[in-house]
């Protein structure tokens, strides 16, 4: 394993690790989990011939949180993630993946840099909203949440109904209390200014996806309900995409289901 604090554009330290070799994939995380997230995917993908790279957005995990809300921005997280992928793999393309924010945010990416996506994932996700109320309805339950942790602390949060969202349905799972216990010892102000200033505030891309040019994988568990019809919309607006939906799967499908997910990614890679 390699690890690096890569500097962003603005100065802020990145936590990344990079696992393998071969042609990379980076995985982004949902918003309030960080890169431990992604831990049961490294062997495999690993095993199929990647270099698996994992890293933290600013605020979370082990990256900065800088204090000023004004360094949190959809377009400073983009920049973020290319700083990742020009240190893991200096002028290649990857395949640019990840889970709910995760996978908007490599939608943007994708839009922005296409000849650096050789391919995207997208897990349990959504290319964000069209009308105006849905955003404003979005942007106020990300307030309830950077609110609640505010108040409760992480702890609480993990332990009561957002745990499923961010650690999955079954807490005892071993990959799901190491993701757990990275969770827990973040700081809550700079994940509090990521959800007001990223989260709440990133751009739907629904009418831009139909430029979308690669090969798109988009992945849905079962029972994830809140995404499975956005699923649906991506899989029928990119050209190339193929939609999948994962048995017995909810929010947090690569720790859920691992199995089945890591056997649908790996397929889709060799295909590529």
């Amino acid at each position: 394993m390699e690890t690096q604090r890569v500097k962003a554009s603005d100065g802020a330290e990145l936590y990344v690790e990079a696992h393998g070799e071969g042609k990379p994939i980076v995985l982004s995380c949902a918003f309030c989990t960080t890169h431990e997230n992604w831990r049961g995917q490294i062997e495999p993908l690993v095993a199929a011939g990647r270099r698996v790279v994992l890293w933290d957005y600013r605020g979370h995990g082990l990256s900065d949180a800088p204090d000023d809300a004004s360094a949190y921005s959809i377009e400073q997280v983009v920049d973020d993630l290319r700083a990742v992928l020009d240190w893991a793999a200096p002028g290649q393309s990857a395949v640019v993946g990840g889970l709910s924010f995760g996978g908007l945010c490599s939608l943007h990416f994708a839009l922005k840099y296409p000849d650096r996506v050789e391919a995207l994932l997208l897990v349990d996700s959504g290319p964000g909203f069209k009308k105006p109320e849905a955003q404003e309805q979005w942007a106020a339950q990300v307030e309830r949440t950077a609110s609640f942790l505010e108040n409760r602390g992480f702890v609480d949060f993990v332990n009561g109904k957002a745990g499923a969202t961010c650690i999955g349905t079954d807490p005892e799972l071993p990959a799901a209390k190491a993701a757990a216990a990275a969770i827990i010892a973040q700081g809550v102000p700079g994940i509090a200014h990521f959800g007001r200033q990223v989260s709440a505030l990133a751009p739907g891309v629904i009418d831009d996806l139909a430029n979308i040019s690669m090969r798109t994988l988009v992945l849905v568990g079962e029972f994830d309900k809140p995404f499975l019809r956005a699923a649906e919309v991506m899989a029928s607006k990119i050209p190339d995409a193929t939609y999948e939906v994962i048995p017995g799967g909810n929010h947090i499908v690569n720790i859920e289901t691992a199995e089945k997910f890591n056997a649908m990614v790996c397929s889709f890679l060799e295909e590529l």
